[in-house]
């Protein structure tokens, strides 16, 4: 059971938007007025308190991770394929798509270096949240946006803060709790000027499920 009985037990962790997923303004402005009422209500504050990793690899690590896991799909001609692509690539080329086929074609030795990566972010997590109860951020980069079914998923774009971005940005929310076994609730903190819902995600400690839900619980109560 979650320890925390009222808001004035927890103590949060904003992150408002991040490099690596540039947040709609709309979507901040939401957040930050969460933000605002929670620095009234709650034990402890932080909007630049962070685990000892940097949100890029977090998710370099997580993709490494997804696209291996999804590499099964491939058939043996598309496999000889990315591989031929892959070592064509130029090292130091960061981009979703070249990080998307290194996964497709890493060698089983690699992806555990990654795993093991993984779990020494899952221990750096598990110390961040000795102080912090739960980290609250932005669910997805943006309020939902126009179904777009055209080309390849790594090609689609949406509209954030008035400029074209990668929708395979938004991964990054997914992914900095959920690659680390981290519990995350998400629930709604208002709409946008256009009258779509946001929400606001809630994670916490590995097998903490409870005191994200009970967190949800009291924002819905105040």
């Amino acid at each position: 059971p979650a320890r925390q009985k009222s808001l004035k037990d927890f103590r949060v962790a904003v992150m408002m938007t991040d490099e690596q997923s540039e947040v709609d303004l709309e979507v901040q402005d939401l957040l930050g007025r969460l933000t605002q009422f929670l620095g009234k209500s709650v034990k402890k504050l932080s909007t630049t308190a962070r685990p000892a990793f940097s949100t890029k690899e977090a998710m370099d690590v997580y993709i490494a991770l997804l696209r291996s896991a999804t590499s099964r799909r491939q058939t043996d001609a598309d496999f000889a394929a990315n591989s031929a692509k892959v070592a064509a690539t130029d090292p130091c080329d960061d981009s979703y798509l070249t990080k998307m086929l290194r996964a497709y074609v890493l060698p089983h030795r690699d992806w555990l270096k990654y795993n093991e990566r993984r779990h020494q972010m899952r221990l750096l997590w598990d110390q961040f949240f000795d102080d912090w109860d739960v980290m609250i951020c932005p669910a997805a980069a943006s309020a939902a946006f126009p179904h777009d079914q055209q080309g390849e998923r790594h090609e689609r774009k949406i509209t954030v803060n008035g400029r074209q971005v990668p929708t395979t940005d938004q991964l990054f929310r997914a992914g900095y709790s959920g690659c680390f076994y981290l519990p995350s609730t998400v629930a709604p903190m208002g709409l946008t000027p256009g009258g779509l819902p946001a929400g606001v995600q809630i994670i916490t400690r590995q097998y903490g499920d409870y005191a994200s839900i009970r967190f949800a619980e009291l924002l819905e109560r105040e």
